[in-house]
């Protein structure tokens, strides 16, 4: 029986897994949503570099009550720190870091991830959508992709899928997913399953997922 978590405690999990992604000395882009919970959870030992599309490079942790400012934003709106040495730039600068190779690693959202390593992650026909954002740019920019995620949707319907339904927003751009089941990895023979969360079998990480999955021989367990 998998054990079942709060939704807040599904995404620090999700988010805390996805900071061991990062290692000292990297510049990173956090994607808006759940990715941007990575900040509150970098090491202090880890000499991170956190950039932002509208020009922040150096984000910080999410602010305290008492240090909000509004003017301090990054670029899903919502409000955070600047880290010690910060900097400041247009966004046309920022956007030339990301096109010019400079990331060391992003971390998205995903709506769907396919078994090449497709996106989709910046729309669904039919809703209203304020734009692509930086997105189709950082997955091109950006050496190596984490995607995090919840393994399946809200109707239960897989998220890791044969070939992707939705617009794309990369071809075979991801080289990681990390959801609230498992760790898998894209690689040239397809899905390797690397990681299965505490309280969720392989069986059942197999079931919820459309893409056919290669168990890796050195499967570990993801503890909560």
């Amino acid at each position: 029986m998998a054990v079942k978590l709060e939704k807040a405690a599904v995404r620090e999990l999700i988010a805390r897994r996805a900071e061991r992604e990062i290692e000292s000395g990297y510049y990173v882009n956090l994607g808006i949503g759940m990715p941007t919970m990575v900040a509150n959870y970098i090491q202090p030992h880890k000499q991170v570099v956190l950039q932002s599309e509208n020009g922040l490079i150096g984000i910080g942790r999410s602010p305290y009550e008492d240090e909000v400012d509004p003017d301090l934003i990054n670029a899903g709106k919502e409000t955070v720190t600047a880290s010690t040495g910060a900097s400041y730039c247009d966004s046309a600068e920022s956007f030339g870091m990301i096109r010019g190779a400079h990331l060391d690693l992003a971390i998205l959202g995903g709506m769907e991830v396919s078994a090449a390593g497709d996106l989709a992650n910046w729309m669904i026909p039919g809703k209203m959508i304020k734009g692509m954002g930086g997105a189709m740019d950082i997955v091109h920019g950006a050496r190596k992709i984490v995607i995090i995620m919840d393994h399946v949707n809200k109707h239960g319907e897989p998220k890791i899928l044969k070939e992707c339904r939705l617009p794309l927003t990369g071809k075979g751009v991801v080289n990681r997913i990390i959801t609230d089941r498992a760790v898998l990895d894209v690689t040239e023979k397809g899905l390797v399953l690397v990681e299965v969360v505490e309280g969720w079998t392989v069986d059942e990480i197999i079931a919820s997922t459309e893409a056919e999955i290669i168990v890796s021989p050195e499967l570990e367990e993801l503890s909560l």
